[in-house]
């Protein structure tokens, strides 16, 4: 799998032609190896994993798609690989790359033309877009543990139970339970503060009539799995249950329109068409959904302006929400698995506003 990534690019090379890889998560993808450092550097003769001193003795013994070198120098084995070769251009993986960590690329490699050619990183993520077997395996195995979490916490919530509290619930039980970490962090707001789609968890105690979005996702073999449910604490006014079915009828209206060869735009438009329907224009700030994989936010994405088309083998999130500034939101999230004629969902977790 790894040995087929590599080849793929290196097909694809212009003719003295290489490229370097340096963000976490596509070393990952070539290479099947976790690290917080290192470089990819692929050639038309092949390609070699530098990494350091830390990582040399596992990477020796598990990684099979790249030569495997300890990072000494790591830009002068760099040039020296290049002059090996015969490379005269050397593409950048650009889209994490600080403009100062280019333009030290470009100063530390004078016999080169360094480019920032975004075929390298258009290539990568159309690659990483289409999740293999293997890769869904580990997206599934993530999503069984979130939605096991979710049941854990239920019962446990109760009055008085503050958002930190249920946040760290949640991440214990999931670590406890065989997540590697967190996808992300854990979103987990109530009453006014749920109208923050992205508020931070703080000593706020439940409260009876609150809503409580929680936003939370486990990891498997480095892949992210995303959630989101909202629940009521104790009671539920019209207005909020008015708000709950508004929003899971715009993500049904999204499932409705959504497969392989759709533009995201399409998808994006059927939820928020319902939310503005029901008069709640403005109250939808963010894009319907984003890919998921090695990292939590991947392409391609459903939003207003997406006019990539979906592919088939893609995974991806499918989020309303409708959010009330200063007194409550809602937000229903399912993670799934796009497919020809329509999609998988992997998120298991109930839907139905529930009562706490």
């Amino acid at each position: 799998m790894f040995n087929d990534r590599i080849q793929q690019l290196i097909h694809r090379l212009p003719p003295h032609t290489a490229a370097l890889v340096t963000s976490g998560a596509s070393r990952r993808y070539l290479t099947g190896f976790p690290s917080s450092a290192g470089a990819v550097l692929i050639t038309e003769q092949g390609a070699w994993f530098l990494i350091d001193f830390r990582y040399i003795e596992k990477a020796r013994e598990t990684v099979t798609s790249c030569q495997v070198a300890e990072a000494l120098s790591t830009k002068d084995q760099i040039a020296e690989y290049l002059t090996k070769v015969g490379a005269t251009e050397l593409w950048i993986e650009t889209r994490n790359l600080s403009l100062a960590a280019y333009r030290d690329w470009q100063k530390s490699l004078p016999e080169v033309r360094v480019s920032d050619c975004p075929l390298l990183d258009d290539w990568l993520a159309a690659m990483r877009a289409v999740k293999s077997p293997d890769e869904l395996s580990a997206i599934r195995a993530a999503g069984q543990i979130t939605d096991a979490a979710f049941a854990h916490i239920l019962s446990c919530l109760r009055p008085g139970m503050t958002e930190r509290e249920v946040a760290l619930e949640l991440e214990f039980f999931m670590r406890k339970n065989g997540s590697e970490g967190v996808a992300f962090d854990t979103v987990a707001v109530s009453g006014k503060n749920s109208s923050l789609p992205h508020g931070v968890p703080t000593d706020k105690p439940l409260g009876k009539g609150d809503f409580l979005t929680m936003d939370f996702g486990a990891v498997q073999h480095g892949y992210c799995f995303d959630m989101t449910r909202t629940v009521a604490i104790g009671s539920v006014s019209e207005e909020q249950k008015r708000v709950y079915k508004t929003v899971l009828a715009a993500q049904n209206a999204a499932f409705g329109v959504l497969r392989a060869g759709v533009p995201g735009k399409t998808v994006d438009r059927a939820a928020r068409d319902v939310i503005e329907n029901a008069g709640y224009h403005g109250a939808f700030g963010h894009s319907l959904g984003h890919s998921v994989g090695l990292e939590i936010h991947e392409d391609p994405t459903a939003a207003p302006r997406s006019e990539a088309l979906l592919p088939a083998g893609t995974v991806i999130t499918v989020e309303p929400g409708i959010y009330l500034a200063g007194r409550f939101g809602v937000r229903i999230e399912d993670t799934v698995f796009v497919t020809a004629d329509g999609y998988e969902n992997l998120t298991h977790s109930p839907k139905e506003l529930i009562i706490c």
